[in-house]
């Protein structure tokens, strides 16, 4: 679901908006410079909010910096002589690795902990590249870190504090559900139907329900208000009281890298292979941003309009 962007805390904004406008004039009012720096001598951020990259949308873009040179410089600060960290930019950084770039703009300037942190977090949100679990991550890190409250937290990043605490709560599934909801296989809406289940048992039924059945969340919570209540899953939709077995087999895992290596999505297989085929199933192709969408949609159909 994309992510409605707000207004953002007065510091932080301006910080934004002189890496987004790349305004020289404004660059030299603040101190800032910009440099052609040795890519070698740029390292990523070990606390950058975001932890996953799409392959296939990363080398689309190496191909673009190719092409036309990176339009956007990168946002680093110098942590020591000559070796830089980047606050933002690392999906740039990685697709100049990737075309091959020896040299790099970067904006360099000075940043507290709390502003590295919350510009990277910032500039994630507003690009909506952090899936959910991501962007609970780092809410979590910035109030463990800063010692703030998530009132002062809700400012700074231009969010409701209701948004804060929903966002935050995610990270109490157990890690299987997490790990889900982190690949897209569900979203926050089911999550927290997921989150409103008492018994832990109830919620591991509610879980295998909406990734087998993919029940819409208005489905998920009625279904969970109704486990909550001491009544079976199947008094409202089928299902199998045996214990599922989450292992996949060998041929599953090696179909499911065929379609990564040849589509650039991981998916996910539903099915049992049995006498050298899978008879009938599913598969479950997530996706993080409307561009990741529309790139799926192309490889199925391609020249035609997503919205048509």
């Amino acid at each position: 679901m994309p992510i409605k962007k707000h207004g953002l805390g007065r510091g932080i904004n301006s910080l934004i908006d002189e890496y987004s406008t790349y305004e020289v004039k404004k660059l030299e009012e603040t101190g800032s410079k910009i440099m052609e720096i040795d890519i070698d001598k740029v390292k990523p951020n070990p606390n950058q909010p975001r932890k996953i990259f799409d392959q296939a949308a990363l080398e689309e873009l190496s191909a673009s910096i190719k092409s036309q040179g990176i339009l956007q410089p990168i946002l680093v600060e110098e942590i020591a002589d000559e070796v830089y960290v980047i606050v933002a930019g690392e999906r740039r950084y990685r697709a100049a690795k990737m075309a091959g770039l020896k040299i790099v703009p970067c904006i360099v300037r000075s940043f507290t902990d709390l502003q590295r942190m919350e510009v990277s977090l910032i500039e994630n949100i507003q690009r909506e590249n952090l899936n959910p679990v991501e962007e609970a991550r780092a809410y979590s890190y910035l109030l463990s870190q800063a010692g703030i409250k998530q009132e002062e937290l809700a400012q700074k990043v231009g969010k409701g504090r209701s948004t804060i605490t929903n966002s935050i709560r995610l990270l109490q599934l157990p890690e299987k559900m997490l790990d889900a909801l982190e690949k897209g296989y569900f979203s926050p809406g089911h999550a927290r139907a997921l989150l409103s289940v008492e018994n832990p048992a109830d919620q591991e039924v509610l879980f295998s329900k909406i990734i087998d059945d993919d029940l819409s969340v208005r489905q998920a919570e009625a279904l969970a208000a109704d486990l909550n209540k001491g009544k079976r899953a199947i008094n409202k939709l089928p299902f199998e009281n045996q214990p599922q077995n989450d292992a996949k087999s060998p041929e599953i895992l090696y179909l499911e890298e065929k379609f990564l290596s040849a589509t650039g999505c991981r998916v996910e297989i539903k099915g049992k292979y049995k006498n050298g085929a899978i008879k009938k199933g599913k598969i479950l192709i997530p996706f993080t941003s409307e561009e990741e969408l529309e790139r799926i949609f192309q490889l199925v159909s391609p020249g035609d309009d997503l919205y048509d």
